[in-house]
């Protein structure tokens, strides 16, 4: 079993790294293998709105990372967890421009059983404030896709302005181990009950409802 722990931060090796970095060691510790995708600095275009992905199963716009990480998904990741700084009391503008076009390439191509009924969390870093609205933000992209959010014993957050400094926090880093031995006990059980013959949920068609018609 494998975990993707997505790096949202510019920073490659900072304080969100720091925390992905601990959960890393757990989950190693719990026989679980993982590793790190970063972001990176690189220009990322916002989505445009314009449907072409349900079309061509790609984003339009191609040298952004967004198609390589979602072809990347197909690699056989069993867990996700998704990690960002904080920016201004919320998730940084990367993550968000990334993600919210990853997710919808992802299911408009087909390709969404790569995320659907995964496990997945959201980390956050600070140097102060703005974690839980940073985690309720980066929780949106999982709970519409139908994808089991894994908790800590607290909210999923550390704190500190260098690395070091995050460290420091030992309630935090303890969390990101709490959150990793958790994320590891669902993917046992999950892989478990596949054994036993538990089926996943039964699907219905799609219903959407606008309210203006």
């Amino acid at each position: 079993m494998k975990v993707l722990l997505f790096n949202g931060s510019p920073h490659k090796n900072g304080c969100t790294f720091t925390a992905l970095e601990e959960i890393a060691k757990t989950l190693k510790e719990e026989g679980i293998d993982s590793e790190i995708y970063q972001i990176g600095t690189g220009a990322i275009t916002p989505c445009k709105g314009c449907g072409a992905c349900a079309k061509l199963g790609r984003c339009v716009t191609t040298d952004d990372g967004v198609n390589d990480f979602v072809d990347y998904l197909g690699k056989g990741f069993d867990g996700y967890i998704f990690g960002s700084p904080v920016h201004y009391a919320s998730a940084c503008g990367g993550i968000t421009a990334f993600l919210d076009k990853a997710f919808f390439v992802a299911f408009a191509s087909g390709r969404g059983n790569l995320l659907k009924h995964k496990p997945a969390a959201a980390v956050a870093s600070a140097r102060r404030s703005g974690t839980t609205a940073t985690l309720d933000q980066l929780n949106k992209y999982m709970t519409i896709s139908e994808m089991p959010i894994i908790s800590g014993r607290y909210w999923n957050m550390v704190h500190g302005h260098t690395p070091d400094e995050v460290r420091q926090d030992l309630e935090g880093m303890q969390n990101m181990r709490i959150l990793a031995r958790n994320m590891a006990w669902h993917l046992k059980c999950r892989e478990a009950a596949e054994k036993a013959g538990v089926q996943l949920p039964k699907e219905e068609e799609i219903v959407f409802t606008n309210f203006i018609r």
